[in-house]
């Protein structure tokens, strides 16, 4: 399956990659474990908001979208330079950042995905890059700083959001939808359920609760 990509103004895509880095550079900035200097918290922002483009044009064999221009790097750049300087005032706006992580996450994802079916990737690949291109960023960052993936942890649905949105891309694409009526509602399905597992706790079941319950299963048998 080939179609042109899901195409998004560059204003929109570097305010993504700034939304990115901006809340990379605050994490990195809250950290009291690790002893970072300004370059460091800068890096790290920087990473988190290219990171998922990079993976993606890696995946694809392309040159990252990241290169062609100036713009990419100078924002990323001065986003994480400014949530290293107003860490105070954008943590009291962190409901407002998760919000927009969010819809960052579901843009990512959307661009990822129908950008791997453009290039005649077929769909379980093109959503697996669609994934990737949503969390490459977070996933850089941790192991950058040497810390357990997030992703990973129970609470945290920012690969089940991705992988939601671009499936539904894959199937609606397959059916004969218009790719930005597709790329859209997955942008919409992945931001709401990011944000309803912020705001509701929703999570995946954890491994231990499983083995727990099997254990129980097993002992409570007559």
């Amino acid at each position: 399956m080939t179609l042109a990509p899901f195409e998004i103004p560059l204003w929109a895509d570097l305010a993504a990659v700034g939304i990115g880095a901006l809340q990379g550079a605050m994490f990195a900035g809250r950290l009291k474990e690790r002893r970072l200097d300004l370059l460091g918290v800068a890096l790290i922002g920087i990473l988190v908001g290219l990171g998922g483009g990079l993976l993606r044009d890696i995946l694809l064999n392309q040159l990252p979208a990241a290169m062609k221009t100036n713009w990419y790097l100078v924002v990323a750049t001065l986003a994480a330079l400014l949530g290293m300087a107003l860490l105070r005032l954008f943590t009291r706006l962190n409901p407002l950042i998760i919000a927009l992580d969010a819809v960052t996450i579901g843009l990512f994802a959307a661009i990822g995905t129908t950008k791997a079916l453009a290039y005649g990737v077929p769909e379980v690949p093109a959503v697996f890059v669609g994934v990737v291109s949503a969390v490459g960023g977070s996933i850089l960052r941790d192991v950058s700083l040497n810390l357990p993936i997030a992703l990973m942890h129970v609470g945290s649905l920012y690969a089940v959001a991705a992988g939601a949105g671009t499936v539904l891309i894959t199937v609606l694409v397959a059916l004969g939808a218009n790719i930005t009526v597709a790329a859209t509602t997955c942008v919409i399905v992945t931001t709401l359920i990011r944000l309803g597992s912020v705001r509701f706790g929703w999570s995946l079941p954890e491994q231990r609760a499983i083995a727990s319950w099997r254990v129980w299963r097993r002992t409570a048998r007559p």
